[in-house]
């Protein structure tokens, strides 16, 4: 079971790497849209108040976290956790804005500026589109995340391979066979070993005195 938790890193790589830069588009946006016209009040670049803490700057570091962990682990339940957060930041990004009106204490995310056209665009860049975008991401990262693919089944059900000990699969280099016990068993001599040398085979004829030699014919 322990191995089916386990899943390739690049599993949530790509979804972790967007949801980072969502949540850097969405932290920033309010500090540096002043420079493009593309601002919520106070129009001013790098202005902060109490309402961008809330409303922009933590469903930022939200989603960054998020994406952070997804695109950084190899355990299943760690990267549902991420997923979790990322998606909870987007839907703090969908409606925060219409939940500030409840508080009372300066946290409003302020009023666009612009025209209709700008306004609908920094409406949707800011906060519901953002959101959204940040949600669905977040949605299908739990989707890869909670269902278990075949490979890591097959893994986790594949027997454990019995490794043998390495002295058990090698001999030191010198060994060599053992030499049976000759003890008890007789020696022979080297010298009885030798060949024995062929008997001459002439024939010594014995003369008799006065009798010819037969291989002298002068003698006869």
């Amino acid at each position: 079971m322990t191995g089916m938790l386990r899943v390739p890193r690049s599993r949530g790589a790509l979804n972790g790497g967007l949801l980072v830069l969502l949540g850097i588009w969405g932290g920033l946006i309010a500090f540096v849209g002043p420079y493009f016209h593309y601002a919520y009040t106070p129009d001013k670049a790098f202005t902060y108040t109490t309402g961008r803490l809330w409303l922009e700057i933590l469903p930022a570091a939200g989603a960054i976290v998020g994406g952070l962990i997804l695109g950084g682990t190899a355990s299943c339940p760690v990267a549902i956790f991420g997923a979790w957060l990322a998606a909870l930041s987007g839907a703090w990004f969908v409606l925060g804005s219409q939940l500030s009106t409840l508080w009372h204490t300066g946290g409003s995310a302020g009023q666009p500026v612009g025209n209709n056209l700008h306004r609908v665009v920094e409406q949707i860049g800011f906060f519901t589109g953002l959101g959204i975008v940040i949600v669905f991401l977040a949605a299908v990262a739990l989707g890869r995340f909670t269902v278990i693919g075949h490979r890591e089944r097959a893994l986790a059900e594949a027997p454990p391979v019995e490794t043998v000990p390495a002295e058990e699969t090698t001999r030191p280099v010198g060994t060599h066979a053992r030499v049976p016990d000759t003890e008890g068993t007789p020696t022979i001599p080297a010298a009885s070993m030798a060949p024995a040398t062929p008997p001459n085979t002439e024939v010594e004829e014995t003369r008799v005195a006065g009798s010819p030699d037969p291989r002298n014919p002068a003698s006869a």
